[in-house]
């Protein structure tokens, strides 16, 4: 089988990427803690900063996939800012060198990004061919990734850069931490309840990763997000439908700031209206498994 070479193997969306693609891909992965390899994945160490042992596995390589890169649930001062952009950054260069000096250069070269690179939009969907970047922090991050990443252009090596929604799946990421405020019946909605909510199953993305590497076509920015946002109003009322709670104290902006500050996270990951559409897929013939929250939860309902 071909050869995929995954960063960040070990966390929530790598682990299930793993899973995913094993079944068509010998899968090499490329983490800061070895596990033991098993079937036709292997593990290796790297830290995602300097060039090591790992750079041997990249040649003749179908696909390198990076999802290195800080987790942004935390305060954003000083500190945790710079191993946000660090561990992006310094990832996508040490592997853009790495393949740059590769004599059999990978096929293809799938980077991570976010679609919180596009403005907050209350009523303007973003795509690829027609979004709007905004302004901020966290845009700024994506912004410097995708112009390193993009950096490294080459004929011999396709780039996709995947501005992925938050995703949704029992083993980690967003969807734990919402199900726990509706068990404990703060599952109302969160601000005015009117921001957009983008959203992926971690089925689909991982289908979508597959997609694109077998679509030689399909180049440059991709949203992977499910066709069909939702207002965070209609989220948590999901959530309770999902959850059997009939009512939920909703959260007021303020009183959002302040419980951030206490569990040390930021409010953006909430109040952010994330309007974002899947174009280039759906454009593609990318057909989602989920296609609507309610099915997606139902699945995922524990």
């Amino acid at each position: 089988m071909k050869k995929v070479v995954i960063t960040a193997a070990n966390g929530f969306m790598g682990r299930n990427l793993v899973d995913y693609l094993k079944r068509y891909f010998d899968i090499v992965c490329l983490v800061r803690n070895k596990k033991e390899d098993f079937d036709n994945v292997r593990y290796l160490i790297w830290d995602g900063k300097h060039i090591g042992d790992w750079k041997e596995e990249l040649e003749d390589a179908y696909c390198i996939i990076n999802l290195a890169g800080r987790s942004v649930d935390c305060r954003y001062n000083d500190k945790n800012k710079q191993e946000i952009y660090d561990s992006r950054l310094k990832s996508t260069e040490v592997l853009g060198e790495a393949i740059r000096s590769s004599v059999g250069k990978p096929k293809l070269w799938i980077n991570a990004s976010s679609a919180t690179i596009y403005k907050h939009s209350l009523d303007e969907p973003m795509t690829e061919s027609d979004g709007v970047e905004g302004k901020g922090f966290s845009v700024d991050v994506c912004q410097k990734w995708e112009k390193i990443f993009f950096s490294y252009a080459s004929s011999e090596t396709r780039q996709v850069a995947i501005r992925t929604a938050i995703v949704l799946g029992n083993d980690g990421g967003a969807l734990n931490p919402l199900v726990n405020l509706v068990k404990f019946g703060l599952g109302g909605k969160q601000g005015s309840g009117e921001q957009m909510f983008s959203w992926i199953h971690i089925d689909d993305f991982c289908k979508s990763i597959l997609f694109i590497l077998n679509h030689k076509e399909l180049a440059g920015p991709i949203n992977l997000a499910a066709p069909n946002p939702v207002k965070n109003v209609v989220l948590m009322k999901a959530l309770r439908l999902a959850y059997n709670r009939g009512f939920g104290i909703p959260l007021p902006a303020g009183i959002l700031k302040l419980g951030a500050r206490l569990i040390k996270t930021e409010t953006e990951l909430i109040l952010k209206s994330r309007f974002v559409l899947p174009e280039v897929l759906l454009k593609a013939g990318f057909e989602f498994e989920f296609e609507n929250l309610d099915k997606a939860l139902e699945e995922l309902k524990q």
